[in-house]
């Protein structure tokens, strides 16, 4: 009888890890397809504007997508979040390196990105969150906290900058310092 309980725990626990990495998976998959949707559709808008050469159609463009799409699916997809899609595409214009960037960090993590102008810094933050795994809250916290400017690695010309990103990637180690103030 003590066998079977144990048995049965040791089954119970194996199980429940099952279920939770599946759980974490569909978490991750349905993530990265929502948020290269949003990156689709602001790509495609944008093409649309830039086809034609007018802002003002631009703009019309977006107010009557806005209102249709809203009223078809919803708040997701108001005009704030229309713009919010093309800036994503505007911002990471390679499909390639969206989708890369899609399976690494959510939605919720991308639009704190999107507003970073400095592609380096932007490169820095993606990396060092992906290999802290930061939570939206504390990637929010690092940038707000300007973290970039007080490493080391800010101080540096922006080819050696690129290059200690580049090893950043490679070798998925954190070596950045940052800088006290006294």
């Amino acid at each position: 009888m003590n066998r079977n309980k144990i048995d049965n725990t040791a089954i119970f626990s194996e199980i429940k890890s099952f279920i939770e990495q599946s759980k974490q998976l569909v978490a991750v998959s349905v993530n990265s397809t929502l948020s290269m949707l949003y990156w689709k559709i602001g790509n495609r808008i944008n093409e649309e504007i830039l086809i034609t050469k007018r802002a003002e159609y631009g703009k019309q463009i977006v107010a009557t997508l806005w209102r249709q799409l809203v009223s078809e699916y919803g708040n997701s997809f108001s005009e704030k979040n229309l713009r919010r899609m093309m800036q994503f595409a505007s911002v990471f214009s390679n499909k390639e390196i969206v989708h890369t960037l899609c399976t690494q960090l959510s939605w919720s993590h991308i639009k704190i990105l999107i507003p970073i102008e400095d592609k380096l810094k932007r490169e820095f933050y993606i990396e060092i969150c992906k290999l802290e795994k930061w939570s939206v809250r504390t990637f929010r916290e690092r940038i707000n906290s300007m973290l970039y400017e007080r490493t080391a690695i800010s101080k540096k010309p922006e080819d050696t900058i690129k290059n200690d990103l580049k090893k950043l990637k490679n070798s998925q180690q954190i070596t950045y310092h940052c800088e006290t103030e006294n």
